[in-house]
């Protein structure tokens, strides 16, 4: 499908789009070489945590012509230093057969945008070591790599045992 002749439409992410969200995740993790189970996500899972009373993200799905093609999901994070909020972009994704067509570039700008009507000081996101072409393409449009940062993560009984629920 080529960029010139079809345009990208990027959209809010509705309750009706809950087992696009969910593929789209599974999409990811697929490519991101998680283990089979690192992705329990369930419709439920979405319906509750990004449409629920609360929501903790947003996400925004983009199109090529009428085809879903991939997706954005952020949320605001806080800048002490800069006294402002940002945006931390969780995971962006497009799927295999839409890249190339400037996707990802429209999410990311859309990501831009939301920031500066949202008076956001930043826009923050973590790539994987081993994606040297999202990696080459972020540098391209000016991102900085942040290379005095390491990412850490509780998760699962390593999380429980600091909360002191330890089994």
């Amino acid at each position: 499908m080529s960029s010139t002749s079809v345009k990208t439409r990027i959209v809010p992410a509705t309750r009706d789009d809950i087992p696009l969200i969910r593929q789209f995740i599974l999409e990811l993790a697929e490519y991101e070489r998680a283990r089979p189970g690192e992705a329990p996500v369930t419709e439920k899972d979405i319906a509750d945590t990004l449409f629920g009373e609360r929501p903790a993200a947003e996400v925004l799905i983009a199109y090529l012509g009428d085809e879903p093609a991939g997706f954005a999901l952020f949320f605001h994070n806080y800048s002490t230093w800069l006294g402002k909020s940002g945006i931390y972009l969780e995971d962006l994704f497009v799927k295999p057969a839409f890249r190339k067509n400037g996707v990802g570039f429209a999410l990311l700008r859309e990501l831009a945008r939301i920031a500066v009507d949202r008076k956001c000081g930043r826009l923050d996101w973590a790539v994987l070591n081993w994606n040297e072409l999202a990696i080459s393409f972020y540098k391209q449009i000016g991102a900085r790599h942040m290379d005095e940062w390491s990412i850490f993560r509780l998760s699962g009984d390593a999380l429980a045992r600091v909360a002191g629920e330890a089994k």
